[in-house]
Parts: C-alpha cells; structure tokens; sequence
C-alpha cells in the first residue's frame, strides 16, 4: 500500500471512505441469486462476493482497517452471529475474511467471505479505519446471506446440476393427490423468486417460538438447516404460534378459502404478512407442503414434494392404525388413526453429523398438524434412510413417518352394544405409490422404495418387527406385532368380494359400481349385504350418508355373482366436497364366520377445462391465453370465478369473475399475461363456481426474449 497522510489545520486525520458498492448485479449472478426480485444483495455461505470502496486518499500503512458483520439481536462472537475482521491480502482458514482483489489508490476491491457453516440470515456491514491518530466509523448496510447448495463444504451441498436447478432453483412444480386408484396432478407456483417472499421467509424464522424464547440461540443455530427444517415444520402451520396456515379438514370452509382452490405458496405467504401474521385460512397437506417447499428452497435448502398414498397416521406409536365398522356398513370415526387417501409432505436435501454419514441426503419435514412433538406441531427431519431400515430411534419423529409408510391396518366390528371385535388385519395396505415430480419433466416418480423394503419380502417384515421391537422391547423377542397374535374369534369367511367401477366416474352422473362376491367353499351359502355410502374429505373425514342398501345373496358352491351399486348425482350433489370422494362400503357376513368388508373410495371427475396460448410469449410482451369450459350438467351454474397466477408470466395473480353458464353452455374467456422473464414458465388455473369446486389446469409456457 502507498503510504500518505492527510493534513487538516496542523492535525493529522485518519483516511476516509468516501463511497461503497455492493456490486449488486454481479455479485447476484455469480452467486445464483439473480432471480430474486429483490434491492439487496443476496449471496450464499462459503463463496466471496466482491465490494469496490472508494478512499478520501490512498491508504496509510499505520492505518488499520476492520470489517464487522453481525446479524439478529445481541449479535456476539461467541454466538459466531458477529465477526471483526480486518482487510487483508490472503485467505483465512473458513473464517469471515476481507481479501484485497485490487488497489488502485484511492480505489480499493475486496472479496468478503463468509464461513461455509455461517448462520443465514439478515447481515449489517460496517467498517471502521483506525490509526494513533483516531479512528472513523461507518455501517455499510445490509445484504442476505443464504445457504449454498453449490459448495462442496456446506451442509446443502447437491452435486447433480440438473438436481440442484430442480429442487433449489425451479420456482414451480406438481403435486400429486387423489387415491391409489386415480393418481392426479395439480399444478402448483412456488414462486421463491417473487416480490417479498425473501422478507417473509426470513420473518417466518424471526415469529417462531425458538425466537420468541431465546432470539440470540435461535439466530447462532440459523447455521443448521437440521434446525431450520425442524422450526419451520412447525411454523407452515398456525397452531401453536400464529405460524402460516390454519389447517381445517371438515369440508366446511366459510369464513376462509376452501383448501383446493390455492394455485401457489406466494398469494398464502403475502396474505399471511398481510394479516399481520394471523394464520391463512385453511390448509391441508398439500397447501402446507406446497408452501414449505416455497420456504425451504427459496432459503436455499434443496426440497421437493412427497405424495403418499394411503398414508397412516398413528397416533400411539404402536406401529398399527385401527379402523371400525359397524354391521350396517358404515365406517366409524371411533379411536384416533386413520388412514389418509393420501397426505403430502417434504424432502429436505442435507447432512446429518448428529447421526452418521449413512443418513445423510433426503430427510422428511412435515407441516401438517397431526401430532405434537416436543410439544409442538411439527415433524422432522427424519431421515428416509432411517426410515427404510426401521430406525425409528433415531431424532426425529422416526415412529410417527415410519408408520406413515408401513403401519399394519386392523379392521374391527362394532356390535350394537358398542364393544368391538378384531376382523382382519392387513400388512401391505399403507404405503402405495409414494411419488414426487421427476427431474427437469412432469412425470411422476415413484420413490416408494427409498421408503421401505418391497411389501410381502422377507426385509420389509424384519424391518417392520425390528421398528416394532425398537418401540415395544417387551413385545416378545420375534417382535410380534399385535396384528400377528389376537386373531379374530370367528372362522375365516369363505367369501370374498370387491368393487369394480362401471363406465366413467364425473361429477354430475350417477356412480355406478358392481359389488363382486366369490363363495371360494364347495358348500352353498347364504350372505347377508349392508352397504352404505358416505361423501368424505380425503383424510376420510366422514362428511354425509348419501345412499344405503341392505340384500341377502345366495351363492352356489365357487359362485361368482354381481350386484349393481347405483347412487344418482341428486343424492350426492349437496354433500360432496372439493375432494369429490365418495366411499362406498359393504359388510357381507355369512353366518358363524368373520364378516368381510369390503371397500372402495371413488373420485368423481370434474368436467375438464383447458387453456390455450394464442400467440407466442414474449417478454414484456401482453399475451391472451383462451380458456374453455363446458357445464355438463342439466341445470345453470353460477358464481364462477376464474384465478390464475404464475411465477415469471405475472405479478401477483388475476381473479376474474366469469359469467353464469346455462345448462350445457361452452363456454369461452380470455384473459391477458404480460411475462416478465424468458424461459420456460408454468401458468396455474383455478376455476370455480356453485356446482363445481377446483376445477384445476396448468400449463407450461415458453416466453422468448
């Protein structure tokens, strides 16, 4: 450095800085966060990010320079949430550090680093110059510091490029629903990248319970995405600390929006802010999930959405879920499992030094309220791995997501005087399909096997006993479970039966079904049929009987025969939610032997609606996207509105009000996008009215330069 000094009136004064730029636009490219519509700099741990100060003179040698950096309340070095360190020309060993790049006198270049294990985080920048002869002080300002997938040394590190544009950079996705026998697809918007979703992330840490106790533990253990996982599974959901969202699985959503009718993460995060923090109304899994997802990618944290289907949810650790039924045919809400059509959660991508190497990668979080943990409503982080080999003692909530995927389902019957009998248990029913969109397309990937062993090996029973074993260590040394010993009282039947759907499925129609029963004896045999079915919320929230029907069948030795379930749409249209599930239920009992139940939830199709993109997308460019609808039914729907968003085509989302359509009106409206980036973007619709609730479509959409 040249050495000068400054003469003012006979004193010496110490040098001064004159101006400081932050370098935005580069320093957001080269650290993969010039997406974010955001002023501040954003930059990841562990990689430098390049300032250019301008000095009142050239630097003296006596003169000393210091950086500090703090972030959150009470910042101290012992927390490791402040650093003093000064401007020098080498590398300190994963350590904040200030490296001269160049200095051309009064102009000065630095690269600043930050440790690869740094808290994320809101940062203040200051710098003070200092000689014997006095010392001048100035704040910087503020910048982001993220977590950074792309450094080989941060917990988050993910090595595959096309993964990490996946699951860290890609602002849009698809969720899966329905049930193991019609597996559909929503699109959802992600929308990390949008206007003040950074903000808002970052302020869903600072109102968390950790940071209303201890704010000053809470910002040093920002460091861990272990923990920031955890704490924000708790915090997507509003129930013990004004978190994001209320979750509600009545099928009654007044006084908020029905749960089918969000298109994205980013309107449910801005309105959440917007309500001064008061919980968004309403959720379920997929809206929780969907919007952690948004929270955990947009931090940096490589994340992805889990469907599974038949998802149990145990709420005594006992590895089995119970379901009741009465001898009319009807299911019983009675005991506290259930087994769900399916539920949704998430993937977080990192490494676990609390448990070992073998663990790390893809680790659960859940933020759908189900059971408390710690006290609290959340799930997580629990390791698939973990999980696949039975290691459900390990951190965190490993029981609970370990029977999510592999609880065994026992069938009871209640007799009328309310005691209730063992029927059958099943060992391979929970757990089907468990899917996630799959790299760079739309298609499904089914990661089942990640989770368990294949159902009916040999590894998935002594996985389930060693799980079991694990939990229960007096359960006797096979580990038997309660659904191996305590055998039904009466004979096993000599029927069977099942359900098989006739013609299609849609809302508006009558449901027709065939109830197939087998007499498997050499002997003749009478059977008696109650049936019922009953319109549900997909967590099988009981919602409404809609039809029931009783017969007595007689079936000669080996006989197959049918009997045809009809249920007509003015029976079911005032009752059904936006699930449009119905589950429709047979006891069949022949005399002195176990009655068989038979099951079968049915999802009614809503009449299809499509967009079409009437020109090519440009930035900047006003665009018409077309949309046509038909009303299939024989009577007018109203109250029709149309919502639509779409990270990158849009700001915000459009909510157009579309007029009434008479009984078997086409119909078709067009609305206008103007993109605001180029690539390939998706756009989500949602269209509802009086008769049909979540008619959902979503498209991809290229937009040229």
């Amino acid at each position: 450095m040249e050495s000068g000094t400054f003469v003012v009136d006979g004193k010496i004064k110490v040098t001064e800085l004159k101006g400081f730029n932050w370098d935005i636009e580069l320093n957001k490219r080269e650290h993969h966060t010039d997406k974010y519509y955001h002023d501040e700099l954003i930059t990841r741990r562990g990689q430098p990010f390049r300032a250019r100060m301008v000095m009142s003179r050239p630097l003296d040698q006596r003169e000393k320079v210091t950086f500090t950096v703090s972030t959150g309340p009470n910042a101290s070095e012992s927390a490791r949430t402040k650093a003093m360190f000064p401007l020098s020309t080498g590398p300190t060993n994963n350590a904040w550090s200030a490296i001269i790049v160049s200095n051309n006198g009064n102009s000065i270049t630095v690269n600043i680093i930050s440790p690869v294990n740094a808290p994320i985080g809101r940062y203040t920048l200051s710098l003070e110059i200092s000689s014997q002869n006095g010392r001048t002080s100035v704040v910087l300002g503020t910048w982001i510091l993220l977590f950074n997938p792309w450094h080989q040394g941060d917990a988050v590190y993910m090595m595959n490029n096309a993964e990490r544009e996946e699951y860290v950079e890609e602002d849009a996705g698809i969720l899966y629903v329905g049930s193991v026998n019609r597996i559909s697809m929503v699109g959802w918007n992600f929308g990390q990248y949008e206007e003040d979703i950074l903000n808002i992330c970052l302020t869903v840490l600072d109102r968390s319970l950790n940071f209303r106790r201890d704010p000053v533990t809470d910002v040093a253990r920002r460091n861990d995405p272990k923990y920031i996982g955890r704490v924000l599974s708790g915090m997507i959901n509003g129930n013990d600390d004004s978190g994001v969202l209320s979750g509600n699985w009545s099928g009654d959503y007044s006084g908020g929006k029905d749960p089918r009718n969000w298109n994205g993460s980013v309107e449910i995060l801005k309105q959440w802010k917007k309500n001064r923090f008061q919980p968004v109304r309403f959720g379920q899994c997929w809206v929780f999930a969907g919007t952690l997802n948004t929270v955990l990618r947009c931090l940096g944290i490589p994340a992805r959405v889990i469907t599974n289907f038949n998802s149990a949810h145990d709420t005594d650790r006992s590895l089995t879920v119970d379901v009741y039924y009465d001898s009319q045919g009807n299911p019983l809400e009675r005991g506290s499992d259930s087994v769900w059509n399916f539920h949704v959660w998430n993937e977080a991508w990192f490494v676990r030094v609390d448990l070992g190497q073998v663990y790390n990668g893809w680790q659960v979080l859940d933020a759908t309220p189900q059971e408390r943990s710690q006290g609290v409503f959340q799930c997580g982080p629990a390791s698939v791995v973990a999980v696949r080999q039975g290691d459900v003692n390990y951190d965190f909530d490993m029981p609970f997501v370990f029977a999510e995927v592999n609880a065994d389902s026992i069938t009871w019957m209640v007799n009328p005087d309310g005691s209730s009998r063992r029927n059958s248990t099943k060992t391979d029913s929970v757990g089907k399909f468990i899917s996630t969109k799959a790299v760079g397309s739309n298609s499904r990937v089914d990661v089942t096997d990640k989770y368990k062993y294949p159902e009916g090996s040999k590894q998935e029973r002594d996985t389930f006993r060693k799980a079991l074993q694990k939990l229960k260590p007096d359960s006797g040394s096979f580990g038997a479970t309660s659904s191996e010993t305590g055998r039904s009282e009466e004979k096993p039947s000599s029927i069977s039966g099942k359900f098989k759907v006739n013609g299609t499925l849609e809302v508006g129609k009558e449901v027709n079904l065939d109830l197939q029963l087998k007499n498997k004896s050499s002997d003749w045999k009478t059977v008696t049929v109650n049936m019922t079915a009953w319109t549900i919320v997909y967590n099988g929230t009981l919602v409404h009987e809609v039809w029931k029907s009783s017969f007595t069948a007689s079936l000669n030795p080996q006989e197959e025969a049918e009997y045809p379930v009809k249920i007509s749409y003015s029976q079911y249209e005032n009752f059904m939610t936006a699930d449009n599930m119905i589950r429709v239920t047979a006891v069949c009992q022949v005399e002195d032997e176990a009655e068989v139940v038979v099951e079968r939830d049915v999802i009614l199709d809503n009449p299809a609606i499509t967009m079409e993109l009437l020109d090519q997308a440009r930035v900047q460019t006003p665009v018409n996207v077309r949309v046509l609808f038909a009303n299939p039914l024989d009577m007018p729907v109203d109250n029709c509105v149309l919502t639509v968003e779409g990270s990158g085509l849009m700001r915000g989302n459009l909510r157009i009000k579309v007029p009434s359509l008479r009984p078997k009106e086409r119909s078709n409206f067009k609305f206008e996008i103007t993109p605001l980036k180029s690539g390939t973007k998706q756009l989500v619709l949602d269209f509802s009215c009086s008769k049909f609730t979540a008619v959902k479509a979503f498209m991809s959409v290229d937009v040229a330069e």
